[in-house]
């Protein structure tokens, strides 16, 4: 039986602005969450996992191509994805299994690339182009958000029409329903407030988007054949912060940790994070009755992704499928929810950069790591190169720049990573406006070695650093004094070994240069030789022997 045959399915389930530590078995105190934690007993839960982005749309193209940002291109929310790049569709395809989207994907098109291209849209090529390299079961990006100039998505809603099919009379019930509550007044309370979160949406709990979705996908799988990658993408926990019951009251402010901030991140902070604790969404963070409301929705709408992950896994299992279906549970970025006075994402500290990853291997070779954790430093981009060896490929690492996880879920201990990287292009925010910045230097790198993390931050800003054995709560940024320049020029160091990486040479790989070496000699490309006797004879044939003519007297 070939490695191919043998190849598991691949569940990659992707939740939304999914906090690291807001599971029970990465230690939260309050949530508990038994379907996320009955995947990490059945494999292996990493615990030093880094977007490459902290920003949805730049993370999930990393996610998707195995590349950095720099590498891509596509470093902000609907900045195209350029024509051509390659995708785990690409990849997995030439190892014969199928890469099938189901929810969201935050992509836009290179509509303008295709177009110079020829490709239509209509087309197989152009449908794949304008998915990331997915086959689309039912994508829908879920912010279906509506204002004086239109809707935010551009696209159809399969879950708006799924609504209006139920008889919700509206529009856009995702909007009315889906992510609104009922005032006293019997007016729309709008997840889009705050002041909203704590009251239920207006929508009966098994029409609410993650259900909707978790059905989507076991229809998908009932009709799946042969072997399979289902990239399974929940909008949620992403705000608005709105849930239906019985999940809007689970939690209350008893259950709200204090907020992970600390007055000296406010005393000459960098001017970068500086900006960034004075926007809007940072200062509604910092409001104590904000965080009582949102944090309670936030951990309800975890709970029932984790419910409904359990009625995903239990149809696996009662379907006789688990055993030959690996699941990824993993995250695009996490949530600030008030820590270091912010709110959302964007910057480096853990509650922002760090994600989920717990990964089943079903395979008898992964049977020694079973409940086990890694903490060895994983960058998301090491998915692509995962599922294409799983997939019986071999890593085609002049593309993708990931590591493959394999060995760690069988228990070996490869030659690693010494670093992390991750990047954020702030160009497109108020933040680069009010730094007085040009789009080209509103671009910030993360470098992280385990313990010191440094950020570095274009337009001439100096750096900033922590040192998380000592400061795990990163409040104490190192670079505003010159003690530790050490460690500061050693990150940077890292930082140009990383940007001195071959990244673009991906029409080539490194046996197809050696395979080429010789080529030409072999084709007639003879330069530099005297008289023929510094090459083999048969190099020389077609060179040698009776002149069919001479035109010379």
């Amino acid at each position: 039986m070939s490695a191919q045959s043998q190849a598991p399915n691949i569940l990659f389930i992707m939740y939304d602005q999914l906090r690291f530590d807001y599971l029970s078995c990465a230690g939260h105190p309050h949530l508990h969450t038994p379907n996320f934690d009955r995947v990490a007993k059945m494999g292996v839960r990493f615990t030093n996992t880094y977007v490459q982005s902290p920003i949805c749309g730049a993370s999930r193209m990393s996610f998707y191509t195995g590349r950095y940002c720099a590498s891509h291109g596509a470093q902000w929310n609907g900045f195209p994805l350029r024509v051509g790049e390659q995708t785990l569709g690409d990849h997995l395809r030439r190892e014969g299994m199928a890469c099938w989207l189901l929810g969201k994907t935050h992509m836009k098109a290179d509509a303008e690339g295709m177009a110079r291209l020829g490709l239509s849209p209509d087309s197989e090529i152009g449908a794949r182009q304008a998915e990331c390299g997915f086959d689309s079961w039912i994508r829908d990006d879920g912010l279906w958000a509506e204002g004086p100039d239109g809707f935010y998505d551009e696209k159809r809603s399969p879950y708006n029409e799924y609504l209006k099919s139920k008889g919700y009379p509206s529009q856009n019930p995702w909007s009315d329903f889906a992510n609104a509550g009922v005032d006293e007044d019997g007016d729309i309370a709008s997840g889009w407030m705050f002041r909203n979160a704590d009251k239920p949406a207006n929508i009966r709990e098994e029409d609410s988007e993650t259900p909707w979705l978790t059905q989507r996908t076991i229809e998908f799988i009932e009709q799946a054949e042969g072997a399979w990658c289902a990239h399974v993408s929940f909008i949620k926990p992403h705000w608005p912060y709105i849930v239906p019951a019985p999940y809007h009251d689970m939690f209350g402010a008893n259950h709200v940790p204090a907020a992970s901030r600390d007055a000296i991140e406010q005393d000459d902070p960098h001017p970068v994070f500086g900006a960034y604790i004075g926007n809007k969404i940072a200062q509604a963070f910092q409001r104590e009755d904000v965080r009582q409301k949102v944090i309670p929705a936030y951990m309800g709408l975890i709970k029932q992704c984790d419910d409904q992950l359990g009625v995903l896994l239990d149809y696996l299992e009662e379907s006789g499928r688990l055993d030959n279906t690996m699941i990824v549970l993993t995250s695009d970025h996490g949530d600030y929810l008030g820590d270091h006075w912010l709110g959302e994402k964007d910057l480096f500290h853990e509650q922002s950069v760090k994600i989920p990853l717990i990964i089943y291997d079903p395979r008898p070779k992964a049977d020694a790591t079973r409940g086990t954790t890694c903490d060895a430093l994983v960058e998301s981009i090491d998915l692509a190169a995962t599922f294409v060896e799983v997939a019986g490929g071999k890593v085609p690492d002049h593309i993708i720049e990931g590591r493959s996880l394999v060995p760690w879920l069988h228990g070996e201990v490869p030659e690693w990573r010494e670093f992390a990287i991750s990047e954020y292009d702030y160009s497109a925010t108020p933040q680069c406006v009010k730094l007085g910045l040009e789009p080209r230097d509103a671009r910030l790198f993360m470098v992280f070695d385990g313990r010191y993390k440094m950020m570095h931050a274009e337009g001439g800003f100096r750096p900033m650093l922590f040192d998380l054995k000592n400061d795990p709560e990163e409040f104490h940024d190192l670079a505003k004094g010159d003690a530790h320049q050490a460690e500061i020029d050693r990150l940077y160091g890292y930082l140009a070994r990383w940007g001195r990486r071959l990244s673009q040479r991906v029409t080539r790989s490194e046996d197809d240069i050696k395979a080429m070496r010789g080529r030409s000699l072999r084709k007639g490309i003879l330069p530099f030789m005297y008289d023929g006797s510094e090459v083999p004879d048969d190099l020389t044939e077609k060179y040698r022997g009776k002149a069919p003519a001479d035109y010379t007297e």
